[in-house]
């Protein structure tokens, strides 16, 4: 019981600190100190500070992997909704997921653990798409999907304010006609 609890309390603190001073701003050394345990300890749970990031972010991964294969059962015609809704309800409950992996993006997309994300991503990126093949949608699909994280890292709104907004403006950008 004592691991589990020292376990979360370093993933508790490690995401106060990577809040406070960015992930490459935050030390193990740190994040020990904070908790109050050795940095064997910490290394005993964590091998490395990467591993306290994938742990942080495993959640969010995880439903996107869920979102991805949702999409997957879409027909074409509604594909760019649900991949609409699917990712701003993601994005938002993930606020802080979100704002970590952009902070560590390319050393992030190397771990093994995250082999998937690229793949994920293309298929997020054919969903508000539309699974057309024409660049200009494949663009258009990609600027709309970084610019809603941006937004939802950015702005201070909750969720019942932001969402409304976020789905509207995505909505007149892929859906001509249909806001």
């Amino acid at each position: 019981m004592v691991r589990i609890r020292t376990r979360d309390e370093i993933l508790r603190v490690a995401a106060e600190l990577f809040t406070r001073y960015g992930f490459k701003g935050t030390s193990l050394h740190d994040i020990a100190a904070e908790v109050g345990c050795s940095k064997a300890t910490l290394l005993y749970h964590f091998a490395h500070k990467d591993a306290i990031l994938l742990a942080l972010v495993e959640p969010a991964r995880q439903s996107l992997i869920d979102l991805v294969a949702r999409l997957a059962g879409v027909d074409d015609r509604g594909v760019r909704e649900a991949a609409i809704d699917g990712f701003i309800d993601l994005v938002l409950r993930y606020r802080f997921e979100v704002a970590l992996i952009y902070d560590v993006t390319p050393q992030f997309l190397q771990e093994p653990a995250f082999n998937r994300v690229r793949e994920l991503t293309d298929a997020l990126v054919a969903g508000f798409a539309g699974r057309s093949a024409d660049p200009a949608d494949q663009t258009a699909a990609k600027v709309l999907l970084a610019g809603i994280a941006a937004v939802v890292i950015d702005d201070k709104r909750d969720e019942v304010e932001l969402r409304p907004a976020l789905v509207a403006v995505a909505r007149r950008a892929l859906l001509p006609g249909k806001d």
